[in-house]
């Protein structure tokens, strides 16, 4: 990245501004903007999270805001209620409450003097959903918005559930949650109020995972803030991007089909990270499209900001393999408008364990059966990537010896993808409730098996996601799985590999009881979003170089740690995956403070015992600085059995090595056809 340093106008900071909340909160700012804003006010910039300001996000933060204010910008970054330096308490996400804090805060900036009474909203992951989110709330001063990494469906394209299927990271989301909403504020910013305003958000904590339990199918908790509930309401121009790597992969192109207002979508090879930190790489001058984004809609400048193809995005070539990649090779690739008119579906006959094009299927096909076991899923990588430690899908041959496995003959010619691929089955099985996994990978002239996609479909949910139907042991049922949409080329002479389990275990929780599929191939077909190999039909500019502003110094005073370990004991049968993230202990150089940050999940399971997964995920954040030393540990543990799930939660909290509070919960919730 090329770090500026002169940039067109001055800027100032200020680390701690209290915004007040029509209850009598405060919510605390940092503030980047221009100093002629004083006389010559600006339109302001909001980006809010939970993510700690003062510490843990200053990094990053201090590349991207001090960047765009001095393109002549008001960027403020907001701390959501109970959170780093926030008054209140955060116990879940998405509130009703958040939302309108949103509004909130907006309404004080538009009213500041040194803005011009116009705002955007900017952000990645839950950045970006608060501000898709609040854009369909319309609040009179938002003008437009810029979301990276981000889902308009909470229920079925969240880190939740996929295909009404539990993924694991809804645990590891929710371990992440306990342990950020628990932290104290800084005495340095908030003064001697400090452990009263920590004491209450340990007060108010509860294990997050139990909460989204009790919600396992899509009802009006899961439709609330669920911009895809009614995509209309949002009327302000969105620029969206994400990345193949990311979970969340799939809501640019379906914000781009469904919304009705100026749009551009961008797509890149990228794990969960702002495009202009994108890994794998190329990163991209990213800050520089949003200034020109945000000139545009907010200023009113002429400069193109429209211009060229709706979408970019990074056509992938095919790599080996790997579990992390430093590049990504492949090029820019544009669509005039989506869906686009370049990309045409072409369905593939499920035959025999072979995929053949469907106007050339010669036979009606047969049946075959599956009962995948349970170690199915221990190669799958993370449902989104962070790219640390390296957590991208390995080499899917050991996947596929238990798998039912189509594929096709050595292609004769380049074949390209470009959008969301599905499966169409019918099936039938000996249990009511089951699952199926469907991966799609490149398979190279060696046999080395690159996964490309993939998706989960739990098969009481074939219907839709509100209300589950158990299926009807030995009945015939048709049902339809979405893989996730990616851009890949599959060179001449490699294959296209359809793999289906009814396992994909820990990547999603297992059914209650291992299940007999079977796969009837006469209706059963992979449909490819194919895009022509042999031409452009639109293509983009290049982008500029990454570049923004110099980091805030940090120095790390004790080493990071990264594992991604998995193994299987031959005698007692237990598989065991576990993750280390261990950015060490880090002295943040202008706040004069050392932050500790170490998460570990282990998730675990043994034979095919369907039963026996379990999955635990523990923190330890911890703050120092001269005689002010806290720590808060947090962890929790899920089981379950054939009827229920089991949640077994603590948290202890720490102050000069002394514990002054500690919590415990268990608690049990029952499946729902899950």
């Amino acid at each position: 990245m090329r770090y500026i340093e002169n940039l067109p106008h001055t800027t100032m900071q200020e680390d701690h501004v209290r915004i007040p909340m029509p209850d009598g909160v405060h919510l605390s700012a940092r503030i980047w903007r221009p100093v002629s804003s004083d006389d010559s006010p600006v339109p302001a910039i909001l980006e809010y999270i939970p993510y700690r300001k003062g510490d843990l996000s200053s990094v990053r933060d201090s590349i991207h805001h001090p960047y765009i204010a001095g393109h002549g910008y008001a960027c403020v970054r907001v701390d959501l209620r109970g959170t780093g330096d926030s008054e209140g308490v955060l116990t879940d996400e998405y509130l009703e409450v958040e939302q309108s804090d949103a509004e909130a805060v907006l309404d004080w900036l538009a009213a500041r003097p040194w803005c011009d009474g116009t705002t955007g909203m900017m952000g990645l992951s839950w950045g970006a959903f608060a501000a898709l989110q609040v854009a369909a709330r319309r609040p009179a001063s938002l003008r437009a918005v810029v979301i990276s990494s981000f889902t308009d469906d909470r229920y079925s394209d969240d880190m939740h559930y996929m295909g009404g299927a539990m993924l694991s990271d809804n645990l590891a989301e929710a371990g992440t949650m306990f342990a950020y909403a628990t932290c104290p504020p800084d005495p340095s910013a908030v003064g001697d109020r400090w452990r009263e305003m920590w004491h209450e958000r340990l007060e108010a904590a509860e294990p997050w995972v139990l909460n989204w339990l009790r919600h396992q199918r899509r009802d009006s908790y899961w439709r609330h803030a669920s911009v895809c509930e009614d995509s209309t309401a949002v009327r302000c121009p969105v620029l969206a991007s994400s990345g193949w790597a990311d979970g969340y992969s799939n809501a640019v192109t379906r914000l781009l089909a469904r919304l009705d207002v100026p749009r551009k979508g961008l797509i890149g090879p990228w794990s969960h990270k702002y495009p202009h930190l994108g890994e794998p790489g190329p990163a991209i001058g990213y800050l520089q499209e949003v200034v020109r984004w945000w000139d545009h809609w907010l200023k009113g400048a002429d400069n193109g900001a429209m211009d060229g193809p709706m979408l970019r995005a990074w056509m992938q070539e095919s790599v080996p393999p790997s579990t992390s990649y430093e590049e990504r090779p492949g090029r820019w690739v544009g669509e005039p408008t989506w869906p686009s008119p370049h990309v045409r579906d072409t369905a593939y006959a499920l035959r025999s364990r072979h995929l053949t094009a469907e106007d050339e299927a010669s036979d009606d096909g047969g049946s075959q059966k599956l009962k995948s076991p349970l170690s199915v899923g221990q190669f799958a990588g993370k449902w989104a990537s962070y790219n640390a430690p390296p957590d991208l899908p390995y080499d899917q041959r050991e996947e596929d010896g238990g798998s039912l496995v189509y594929e096709t003959e050595p292609l004769r010619d380049r074949l390209e993808i470009l959008g969301a691929p599905r499966v169409e089955l019918e099936v039938s099985a000996d249990q009511p409730v089951a699952m199926v996994a469907a991966r799609l990978s490149d398979v190279a002239p060696d046999g080395s098996a690159t996964r490309v996609t993939y998706g989960v479909l739990n098969l009481t949910r074939r219907d839709g996601t509100d209300e589950p139907a158990p299926l009807e042991p030995g009945q015939l049922h048709r049902a339809t799985v979405h893989l996730n949409g990616v851009a890949q080329a599959f060179p001449p002479g490699h294959r296209v590999r359809l793999s289906l389990s009814t396992s994909y275990w820990p990547l999603a929780w297992p059914p209650p009881r291992p299940t007999l599929l079977t796969v009837h191939e006469r209706p059963s077909r992979l449909v490819l979003p194919v895009r022509p190999a042999d031409g452009e039909p639109d293509t983009p500019a290049p982008f500029e170089a990454p570049e923004g502003t110099a980091p805030t110094t940090t120095t790390q005073v004790t080493p990071p740690e990264q594992r991604w370990e998995v193994s299987r004991d031959l005698v007692d049968y237990g598989a065991a995956l576990n993750i280390v993230k261990d950015r060490g202990t880090v002295h943040f150089d202008a706040k004069d403070l050392d932050v500790g940050c170490r998460a570990h999940e282990r998730y675990t399971s043994v034979a095919d015992d369907f039963t026996s997964p379990a999955g635990e995920v523990t923190w330890t954040m911890s703050f120092r600085r001269g005689e002010w030393d806290v720590e808060v540990r947090t962890s929790t543990r899920l089981t379950c059995d054939a009827e229920a799930f089991h949640v077994n939660a603590t948290l202890d909290a720490y102050e000069g090595g002394r514990r002054v509070d500690s919590r415990t919960w268990n608690e049990s919730v029952p499946r729902d056809a899950l």
